[in-house]
Parts: structure tokens; C-alpha cells; sequence
């Protein structure tokens, strides 16, 4: 424990300071009967994940807290206004998984008469981001705390990892049936739809479009990393939501070759069928179902919780430019090599790519497309996305239009290195 101060009016750093060590006693829980009378929270929500750890807390009014670190050990404390104790936060603690990256321990109790604190114990130093996002299709006010380590995983260090050193250099160009080609390893950056607070369409059996997307891109990923010249890699591995923006960004980090979003449409009419391609817009939709389903894809951000408070100079970047009619042509010739070997597998909701103004496909130097898989509100469909042959299907269609794709559309050199903005 740390030493007593003899200052007779110790300041708030210092008495924080000397409580470290014994703050989690300060947490009392109370019995359950006196408390569940007080339901103003409602659910508590854990997304782990080695980017970041989410922690929701989700209540039925907007209330007053405060929070703060502690060091030695590394503690988030936050202080929660106007509430009781009640069951919810009584099973706080076993909302933790050993394996989390980043927190060790989450308890909570009554600090005082109208306070419920919660202490987090983490397994490093974090920076933390705590926020609250007002109500949004199914949830209620919502207190987020985010923790992220102060050393993230870095994604391009990651990948160069896993390179063999002699598909990482890039090799010298040469003629191939009179097209310039280049002999090198070809990144593709694969993002399945949602994720975490974000649970995307939901279908009529129960199925979340975020489980059916991140299963599709499992399977692709390891069938292009199967393939001699192509690596994959993931903008989720896990259940957690990644900003539309931080999607984008991590694709460019790698520099990729080419971004592929994978998700499973929905619509109010049960009879509604088929796969789409999409690519973006430098106007206006292509049509006014693609033009709804750009906006609703659009505003995954605002259910699964973006921190407003924080500004990224990434997204000035990624609005369309110059070069952005270029990377679009060769959108819509990724897009429908793809759409059409996915028309082999499931009848095509769309005989063409349409496009619209997705933010997720926003890059302004990197071919990309969303496809919907097919439509989750369909009965007969969602099971079929969650048949393992048919994502097994599904995966080996993509990677089929990619390599046709490719084969028409040789890549171009680029540096080893990706840039680091």
C-alpha cells in the first residue's frame, strides 16, 4: 500500500493515490432484494478484442458520471450518479473472459448512497476513451468505455510477418502475352459487415448478419492465402465493431490491392432474393434500392457507437478526388468479375454491379466492393447462410471472380513498404 500523506487537506491526485491499492474495498456490493427496485441499467456488453476492449453499458435515462485512472496496477474507475446496485451490475464480473487482451478484472458496487463505482482492472497500460451515444434502434442511452493499449497491434507489421521474405520483395516486371504483369505477393483486405454493438440485419430464424459475414470472410481468407501470390487480411477476426472510417483506414495502412466487404442484405418483404455487388458513386445511386441500402449500411456508425469527441485527419482523405474515377472503373471490373461467378452458385438479386455512395468503399486509391451474399430476411436463404457449404460456396465464388479479375487487370508495382497515415 502506498504510504499515508501527512498533509492535513490532500489534494484529489493524492488521495486517489493513496486509495489505489485499496479501492476495490471502497466496493461493497448490497444484497439483491433492497436494489433491483432501481432498473436504471439495463445490460452491460463486453466486445473483446486485441484492437480494443468495448465495455457498454446500457440504461433506460441519461445519467451523471465521472471517471478516472489509477496506476500501479493500471485501473480505470468510473463513478456512476443516480443509480443503485442491481442485478445486472451485480454479474458484472462474469462478463470477463480470461483471455481478454486487455482487461483483467470488472467489478462494481455501491460507493456511496445514489453512486455505483466500477473499477476495471487491466492487463496493461491503456488509453482510454468513455462516451455516451443516445438511443438508436433497439438499444437505449448507452455509456461506452472503450480501452485501448498503448502499444496497438500494428496490422502492416502483422502482415510482413507472415510473409515468406521472397513473396514480400517485389520482383522485377516482365512480359506476359504482351500485358505489363508483376510478379509479387497481392494484398486484399477483407471486412465482414458489423460487428460487436452492431448486429446488422437480423433474420427471421434469429441469425445475425455480422456472425453469417465474419464466417463467409474466415473462408475466404484462407482460401486466397492458399493461393501463391495473395495474402488476406481481416478488418475484424472477432465479434467487435469497427468504425466505417478505421475500416477504410486499415485497408490503406497495408496498402492494399483491393477491399472486399462482405454482407448479408435484408428487406421488409420475406419473399425479397439474391446476391449484389455494389461499388461507389461519384453521383447518385444507381437505383433507389441501392441508394436505401447505401444509407443503411451508412448508419451501422451510429448503432454501433462512434466516439464523436474523437477527429480523424483520415477522413478527409478518404472523400472522392481525382483519382477516385479511376479507382471506381476498376471497381465496377472487380465488381462484376465477382458478380458474375457468384451467379453461379445463387440466383443475382441485380444482373449488374450497381453502385451508390458507401462510406465503407471510400478509399481513393483501392478497387472495392460490398457484396450482399444473400438476403438474411429470406427464410430459405438464411439457411443457407449459415450452411458451411454454402459459405464454403460463396467464399470460393469471390475468390474466383478475383482471380479473374487479376488476370484481366494485372496489379501494378508498388512499394514494399505500405504508407503509415
Amino acid at each position: 500500500m502506498s504510504e499515508p500523506t501527512d498533509k492535513p487537506h490532500a489534494g484529489r491526485r493524492d488521495l486517489i493515490k493513496f486509495a489505489g491499492a485499496s479501492l476495490l474495498l471502497l466496493v461493497s456490493p448490497v444484497g439483491r432484494a433492497a436494489t433491483d427496485r432501481s432498473p436504471g441499467i439495463l445490460a452491460v456488453r463486453v466486445w473483446p478484442a486485441a484492437d480494443y476492449t468495448r465495455v457498454a453499458i446500457e440504461h433506460s435515462a441519461p445519467l451523471k458520471f465521472s471517471h478516472f485512472m489509477v496506476k500501479n496496477p493500471e485501473r480505470l474507475v468510473v463513478d456512476l450518479e443516480g443509480i443503485e446496485f442491481n442485478s445486472v451490475l451485480e454479474g458484472l464480473a462474469n462478463k470477463i473472459a480470461p483471455d481478454d487482451p486487455n482487461i483483467k478484472l470488472l467489478r462494481a458496487g455501491r460507493f456511496k448512497p445514489g453512486v455505483v463505482r466500477l473499477v476495471m482492472e487491466l492487463k496493461n497500460e491503456v488509453k482510454p476513451q468513455v462516451f455516451v451515444l443516445p438511443p438508436v434502434g433497439e438499444y437505449g442511452h448507452r455509456l461506452v468505455l472503450d480501452v485501448y493499449p498503448l502499444e496497438p497491434p500494428d496490422s502492416l507489421l502483422q502482415l510482413l510477418e507472415k510473409m515468406p521474405e521472397q513473396s514480400a520483395a517485389i520482383k522485377v516486371e516482365r512480359p506476359r502475352q504482351g500485358k505489363p504483369v508483376v510478379d509479387r505477393l497481392v494484398t486484399i483486405t477483407l471486412d465482414p459487415g458489423h460487428g460487436g454493438e452492431d448486429p446488422g440485419a437480423v433474420g427471421r430464424g434469429g441469425s445475425y448478419e455480422k456472425h453469417v459475414t465474419l464466417a463467409v470472410a474466415k473462408r475466404l481468407k484462407a482460401k486466397i492465402d492458399a493461393e501463391p501470390n495473395m495474402r488476406a487480411v481481416l478488418t475484424r477476426d472477432t465479434d467487435f465493431f469497427v468504425p466505417l472510417h478505421m475500416r477504410v483506414q486499415k485497408a490503406r495502412r497495408i496498402q492494399s490491392d483491393l477491399f472486399v466487404s462482405i454482407h448479408a442484405d435484408a428487406f421488409t418483404q420475406p419473399d425479397a432474393n439474391g446476391s449484389s455487388v455494389f461499388a461507389l458513386s461519384e453521383s447518385g445511386a444507381s437505383s433507389s434500392a441501392a441508394r436505401y441500402l447505401a444509407q443503411k449500411e451508412n448508419a451501422a456508425d451510429l448503432v454501433g457507437g462512434v466516439n464523436i469527441a474523437v477527429r480523424d485527419p483520415m477522413l478527409a482523405r478518404t472523400l472522392l478526388d481525382l483519382s477516385q474515377t479511376a479507382t471506381i472503373s476498376d471497381s465496377l471490373k472487380l465488381g462484376k468479375a465477382v458478380l458474375g461467378a457468384i451467379g453461379g452458385i445463387n440466383r443475382l438479386h441485380k444482373a449488374s454491379v450497381e453502385q451508390a455512395g458507401f462510406a465503407v468503399l471510400k478509399a481513393p486509391d483501392i478497387p472495392s466492393i460490398l457484396i450482399e451474399t444473400a438476403f438474411i430476411s429470406n427464410p430459405e436463404e438464411e439457411r443457407r447462410l449459415n450452411d458451411d457449404a454454402y459459405q464454403d460456396k460463396m467464399a470460393e465464388a469471390i475468390i474466383s471472380g478475383i482471380r479473374k479479375y487479376f488476370s484481366n487487370n494485372p496489379p501494378l508495382a508498388k512499394s514494399k513498404l505500405a504508407r503509415l497515415d
